[in-house]
């Protein structure tokens, strides 16, 4: 059971869900909005977007085998024929999921949402990983894709000629939130270059790192760390400045950690430093949804 809960990526598919469930329960419920999805419902897209997800890291695993030498997966512990059952298994379990949920919400073509997202994976795998820059975004834009459906089943379903104007404030605030994750978890996939660089470059990929050396690559980093950070800013000089405790949060527990983040990449050099790096952003990131499942507390009377 633990070399599969391994395969599926476990802890980042919590993390995910930790996300969603903030949107949901921490900015959507607590606000005069106009919403679709019940605890039944949010736990349905929940569900099948982790379904997906799961697919996808096995099918990743999959094809890593064979361009890696043809290595065991989790060195020997399961077979390629059982993982690429569960692949199917898990992809099926989803997109069912989806297309039932948006049947439920009346929105039919919704379902599509969940059969890009695993066609994407799919790709990813067998072909968009090879790419420069390309397989770094695609990361991003599933995960994008995974919180943005929050937003998507729930609110827009419900949207009227009357509430359309607050409804689409909030949406954009949460693709807000999900374009700023997306940057963390851009950031994440290249350092994750530099940590495997070695087993990369033996495998032919062409990866950031290999073009331009893990030193420069760090350094990269390091100053595209200043756009998660200006993004902070600005939304905290426009929207919630005059709310002392929010300003708090924001400064000790987002601005701090990326600036930790900033200066410590600047100088990784070795193994052990760019698997700091990868934790911290995982850090900030679940930092990032506890202050969305805050954030009514903090403006709220």
């Amino acid at each position: 059971m633990t070399a599969y809960l391994k395969l599926i990526k476990l802890d980042n598919l919590l993390l995910l869900v930790i996300a969603q469930l903030c949107i949901k329960y921490g900015f959507f419920d607590p606000f005069p909005v106009a919403i679709t999805l019940d605890s039944f419902g949010i736990t349905l897209l929940i569900i099948a977007t982790l379904c997906i997800g799961a697919a996808g890291n096995i099918i990743i695993e999959i094809y890593d085998k064979e361009k890696f030498n043809g290595s065991e997966l989790l060195n020997g512990s399961i077979s390629e024929k059982s993982a690429n059952r569960w692949f199917i298994i898990l992809n099926v379990i989803g997109v069912l999921i989806g297309f039932y949920i948006a049947n439920l919400i009346e929105k039919p073509e919704f379902s599509a949402l969940f059969i890009i997202s695993s066609g994407l994976f799919y790709l990813y795998a067998s072909y968009l990983k090879e790419l420069v820059v390309i397989k770094n975004f695609t990361i991003a834009v599933l995960i994008s894709l995974s919180l943005l459906a929050v937003g998507i089943f729930d609110l827009l379903p419900a949207i009227t000629d009357e509430n359309r104007a607050s409804q689409q404030v909030v949406f954009r605030i949460i693709t807000d939130y999900t374009f700023f994750a997306s940057t963390l978890i851009l950031l994440r996939e290249i350092i994750k270059d530099c940590y495997t660089i070695d087993t990369d470059h033996n495998a032919g990929l062409k990866t950031i790192p290999i073009i331009l050396g893990k030193e420069r690559t760090a350094k990269l980093v390091s100053g595209l760390t200043l756009i998660p950070i200006g993004m902070i800013v600005y939304y905290l000089y426009i929207y919630l400045f005059n709310n002392t405790y929010a300003v708090l949060y924001v400064l000790i527990l987002l601005i701090a950690p990326l600036l930790y983040f900033m200066f410590k990449s600047w100088g990784a050099q070795i193994q052990k430093d760019f698997d700091l790096l990868s934790r911290t952003l995982k850090v900030i990131l679940f930092l990032t949804s506890m202050f969305l499942l805050f954030y009514q507390f903090t403006i709220l009377p």
